[in-house]
């Protein structure tokens, strides 16, 4: 079991819970344009996965992921990865719809380990404040594989927001993860 741990310095998560990661972004505005990119596929595709969200309780959510192809130069994922060559798709259904605040639903609902994804946004000026939090997760390894994930996604996000190139999406997830098992004590 992992233990609470804060790593709030940088754009690096917390870990709340023995179960729990926070990561947090300040993205450029307005709170309709970020809501935009969280629950629209085309949109949403370009940071994270394309496919719908049905934007009520107990909605559909399916998520259609290409990590190689999110930036501008393909590249394969490390060999701990390989099932996530090409697409891969997650189910699961909405449990929380408050637009253009909250969006949760549950991940990866098809598998033994299904969790839980949150995002709340909150104004804070011409600025909007993006909180994912990820609960349920179900081991230290998933946790590190998440945490990377995530702030590698919202790291593209906040880049292509502010229209800066971004790094290549495995080499980075790598690395970070390395750096979160060096966070986050087993």
């Amino acid at each position: 079991m992992i233990a609470p741990i804060s790593m709030a310095e940088g754009d690096y998560g917390i870990v709340t819970a023995v179960d729990t990661l926070r990561i947090e972004r300040l993205l450029p505005g307005p709170i309709e344009r970020i809501w935009a990119y969280v629950t629209e596929p085309d949109k949403r595709r370009q940071w994270m996965a394309a496919g719908a969200i049905e934007l009520f309780d107990g909605g559909a959510v399916e998520h259609i992921a290409d990590n190689s192809k999110l930036t501008a130069k393909w590249d394969r994922p490390p060999p701990k990865y390989a099932r996530h060559a090409g697409k891969t798709r997650s189910r699961g259904r909405v449990t929380a719809c408050d637009p253009p605040f909250v969006i949760a639903y549950t991940w990866n609902e098809e598998t033994e380990t299904p969790s839980e994804v949150r995002f709340e946004l909150a104004p804070e000026g011409d600025r909007v404040r993006l909180t994912l939090t990820h609960s349920r997760i179900a081991s230290r390894d998933t946790m590190l594989s998440f945490a990377a994930g995530w702030h590698t996604h919202l790291d593209i996000l906040r880049d292509a927001l502010e229209g800066r190139a971004y790094e290549v999406f495995w080499p980075k997830h790598t690395r970070l993860e390395a750096e979160y098992g060096r966070r986050i004590p087993a």
